[in-house]
């Protein structure tokens, strides 16, 4: 069984990353990384699917330890990716897509330098606003401080290996999908193909 890899999935708030995420995880060789955190469990979430539910301490114990890929406080509470979360999911041949937001994302780039990593773009921004002012939820003040700070996150979309346009969500998604198979085709990803076909 080949191994799986890490992939890295940033986007904008309005850029249809959940939705295309779902259509994605219908596919059993794509899973999600699940986070540790030290907030409590809301009702209805389990340990080990929603979240891994640790203590502060023995979450910084771990921090200390270096077992983290990459680690953030949100709302008084740390959230983090295990390595050894991820590295059981590659290992069983899954590719484990860390829905991560820029900032993060720069981390794990340092951090696993062999993770592939893909950056969903809107259209234009004004595209982004008219997404944004659809939804219906916020008021225009929150719209455009969510376009702020998607301008300053698409203006780092360079620094990942892929950026994909999602204008159509079966477009995008296509897309997606090719970035996996040529990632699949490269060389360096084939190290015993060539042997083989030599052997035959």
């Amino acid at each position: 069984m080949s191994k799986g890899r890490l992939i890295i999935f940033s986007a904008p708030s309005g850029c249809g990353k959940g939705t295309m995420l779902e259509q994605i995880l219908k596919n059993d060789k794509f899973c999600v990384s699940v986070s540790a955190t030290t907030r409590n469990p809301r009702e209805g979430e389990v340990n080990g699917v929603n979240y891994h539910f640790i203590s502060r301490e023995d979450f910084l114990k771990r921090v200390e330890n270096g077992e983290f890929i990459e680690h953030a406080e949100y709302c008084n509470n740390l959230y983090g990716t295990l390595h050894s979360e991820v590295d059981r999911k590659i290992n069983e041949g899954k590719n484990v897509i860390l829905e991560i937001e820029v900032q993060g994302a720069m981390n794990v780039m340092k951090n696993v330098p062999d993770a592939l990593s893909v950056f969903i773009a809107p259209p234009s921004v004004n595209e982004l606003r008219r997404r944004l002012n659809k939804r219906g939820t916020e008021t225009q003040e929150v719209i455009e401080e969510r376009v702020s700070q998607a301008e300053r996150e698409i203006s780092c979309a360079d620094k990942y290996d892929y950026i994909i346009i999602n204008d159509a969500l079966e477009d995008a998604i296509d897309d997606f999908f090719s970035v996996i198979r040529a990632e699949e085709l490269k060389s360096v990803n084939q190290p015993s193909l060539v042997s083989d076909i030599l052997n035959k």
